[in-house]
């Protein structure tokens, strides 16, 4: 069950591959996304010392569940994933054109788990083109809808 979606790394990217990753979160971090006052549009994920960190991402904190400490709501957040493969994504991301984008906040056996992609940038000309597609299938949805 997805929590929060970042729509825009579908229109920005060709997600070629997908990763589950943990978190390392605090108490009201987790608290927060469970309300759902996370946002990872403007998120990316990097790689430092063959650990996989997640940048950006904005948990807005809840006035009830952090009181008593001081919250950065955009700090850095380091990801859970096997060394197998981190060596892996090390290996993909060192080529051209790959980056690494955070696709979603979701459950997993009960734990928030991050989605990422492995992605390669789409030219404008990709876009637009993607757009088309997306319109078409909507039109040809709308006139079978029509004809019945």
């Amino acid at each position: 069950m997805s929590i929060v979606e970042n729509k825009k790394a579908f229109h920005d990217y060709f997600i070629e591959e997908r990763f589950e990753a943990g978190l390392a979160l605090e108490g009201w971090e987790v608290k927060s996304i469970r309300a759902g006052r996370a946002q990872i549009k403007e998120a990316y994920v990097i790689l430092r010392n063959e650990e996989v960190y997640l940048i950006g991402a904005h948990i807005s904190a809840l006035s009830t569940a952090s009181t008593h400490i001081h919250t950065d709501p955009v700090r850095t957040r380091k990801l859970l994933l096997h060394a197998e493969e981190i060596r892996k994504l090390i290996g993909k991301v060192e080529r051209a054109g790959y980056a690494l984008v955070p696709l979603d906040f979701h459950y997993s056996k009960g734990r928030i788990k991050l989605s990422i992609g492995l992605a390669k940038g789409k030219k404008q000309h990709d876009k637009r083109e993607a757009e088309k597609d997306k319109d078409w299938v909507r039109e040809k949805a709308r006139v079978m809808r029509a004809k019945s």
